[in-house]
């Protein structure tokens, strides 16, 4: 119960973070943060008060985040293209990182140019571009949302979260 995941929101209800009840529980004793909604009505019990379980919570005052760069490495190109190769769509077996620009013909290091690819896809393109090789691609590559990439190691985020996520 304690381990359960909470929505964190800035007071501008701005998602920031994911903790862990047992922290939002804290804060809320604190008075450092609203409830804004709790977990079907469950609450947590002692001798002396009774403090519903939270869901999600707002802090009471603004924090000005600067937010954190995802730094560009092979393990986050897969990861924000969910493990699935990008030409063919597999996604069990060994994957790696793919220039759809090669280096050779001037393409750079960057979330616009790496996307992750299948061994097989990824031999069987080389170092030829998409058009060359005659391969498409499933997903146009682009930049992750900090807040989303920390989200996708949760999976799917709950139902009452999805109206704060600005996402659908």
């Amino acid at each position: 119960m304690l381990q359960s995941a909470v929505l964190l929101l800035n007071q501008n209800y701005e998602p920031l973070t994911v903790l862990r009840a047992r922290r939002a529980v804290t804060l809320l004793l604190l008075g450092k943060v609203d409830l804004i909604e709790n977990v079907n009505g469950q609450a947590m019990r002692s001798i002396r008060i009774t403090v519903p379980l939270p869901s999600i919570i707002r802090l009471k005052y603004f924090v000005r985040i600067r937010r954190k760069e995802i730094s560009l490495t092979k393990k986050n190109i897969i990861k924000r293209d969910n493990h699935q190769c990008q030409y063919c769509g597999k996604k069990s077996g060994m994957m790696t990182t793919d220039h759809i620009i090669p280096r050779a013909l001037g393409g750079d290091d960057s979330w616009e140019n790496l996307v992750c690819a299948c061994l097989e896809c990824n031999n069987r393109k080389g170092n030829r571009s998409l058009r060359e090789a005659s391969m498409k691609l499933l997903h146009r590559p682009k930049r992750p949302n900090y807040f989303t990439f920390v989200l996708s190691d949760l999976g799917r985020p709950k139902a009452q979260w999805r109206p704060y996520l600005f996402q659908s």
